[in-house]
């Protein structure tokens, strides 16, 4: 092994909102909050980051020009109870994407894609 997994940052306009959206959707703690950089760690101890990014520009997807790059995905029990939920503190939900009977795709408010996904 060369190293361990640290964190996973995502870029954004505003960290701190986002990461405050995360902390939400995840049940996450801030741990370390500067002015341009949030860290959230949810009670396993699994991070994510957040850094300021002035030019930020959200992925185009389902866009066939552009790509997601990366995304999340979270894993919930009832589906239409977790949709509700991001959707009433930001979320929007990808209209033209690709989803079947596992997993639901939406937009956290930096525009970043991510996923509902359950058994």
């Amino acid at each position: 092994m060369i190293g361990r997994l640290e964190t996973v940052a995502l870029d954004a306009r505003d960290p701190h909102k986002l990461a405050r959206f995360y902390a939400e959707v995840l049940g996450a703690s801030i741990e370390i909050e500067k002015d341009d950089w949030v860290t959230i760690v949810d009670e396993t101890g699994r991070k994510l980051s957040f850094q300021t990014s002035p030019e930020h520009q959200p992925p185009r997807f389902p866009d066939p020009a552009g790509s997601q790059q990366l995304h999340l995905d979270i894993r919930v029990d009832d589906v239409d109870e977790a949709q509700r939920q991001v959707l009433e503190i930001g979320a929007t939900r990808v209209p033209d994407a690709h989803e079947d009977n596992t997993f639901r795709v939406f937009r956290d408010p930096a525009g970043h894609t991510f996923c509902l996904v359950w058994d």
